[in-house]
């Protein structure tokens, strides 16, 4: 089975005007009291998280190890009369910035679970490499805590509707004895109450610990460090109770990682 990121339009089939400001006050609100001007986000995706941004007056920057997620981000970009500079890339190694800092380096959509725990703080340390001094590092990602004590088995979405189909997704989540995990995600389509498409999508994920992110955190010198429900203008629960979580750190004034 196949990545859902190698399937861009079937990705994008939850995107709409709700979902899209939604995002936007998401970030207003992260952003809130901070000199945030230029923005990279390292797992753009499609553009669907932060496109939102450039309508607060912030240049977004992005990178996506898939190209056919940046196609599609280039075209939505394009469609709403922004520029946003792309470039294919693993997280895990940002060499194609070279120089390059940005008020804020972040990694959207959960992207952080989708590599070993030595490599989310290995990609930390990456994206700090392009964090200004005195900036902000940010990620979401879910709740791995919450869905390893609960062991959940599936996962579901309201129907959405595209066009005259009806679209029904549902999860199911394996647990690995590693610790690793496999969503299962299988898309119904239907018409005229009859399916007529399937497409099955397999993710595999590698859950880390808040504490493994946020301790790396301060060993690179952040401090400020927020964590907030996602999106961030939902009121505040125990993190316990969180499905998805974000961080929000600032970057020393001094540092000198360069």
């Amino acid at each position: 089975m196949g990545s859902l990121y190698s399937r861009a339009e079937i990705y994008d089939l939850f995107e709409n005007e709700q979902r899209y400001e939604a995002y936007r006050k998401h970030w207003e609100t992260i952003f809130e009291g901070k000199d945030i001007r230029s923005m990279l986000d390292v797992s753009i995706g499609s553009g669907s998280v932060t496109l939102p941004v450039t309508e607060l007056g912030v240049k977004l920057s992005g990178s996506d190890l898939s190209s056919e997620m940046l196609k599609n981000c280039e075209k939505k970009a394009s469609a709403k009369g922004v520029h946003v500079t792309l470039k294919q890339s693993d997280f895990r190694s940002l060499d194609c910035w070279g120089d390059e800092n940005f008020d804020i380096v972040a990694s959207t959509g959960n992207s952080l679970g989708y590599v070993d725990n030595a490599d989310v703080e290995r990609t930390l340390e990456e994206m700090n490499r392009h964090v200004r001094p005195g900036g902000y590092l940010y990620f979401d990602s879910r709740n791995w805590e919450k869905i390893l004590a609960e062991h959940q088995r599936f996962y579901t979405y309201n129907p959405l509707f595209d066009g005259d189909n009806r679209v029904n997704v549902v999860q199911c989540w394996d647990y690995n004895d590693d610790g690793t995990m496999v969503f299962n995600i299988l898309y119904t389509f239907e018409r005229d109450n009859r399916i007529f498409q399937r497409e099955i999508f397999e993710e595999h994920y590698n859950p880390f610990p808040k504490a493994l992110a946020v301790d790396k955190l301060k060993a690179l010198g952040y401090t400020d460090i927020e964590v907030k429900c996602f999106p961030s203008q939902f009121p505040a629960v125990e993190f316990e109770k969180l499905e998805w979580y974000t961080v929000i750190a600032k970057k020393s004034e001094k540092s000198l990682d360069r």
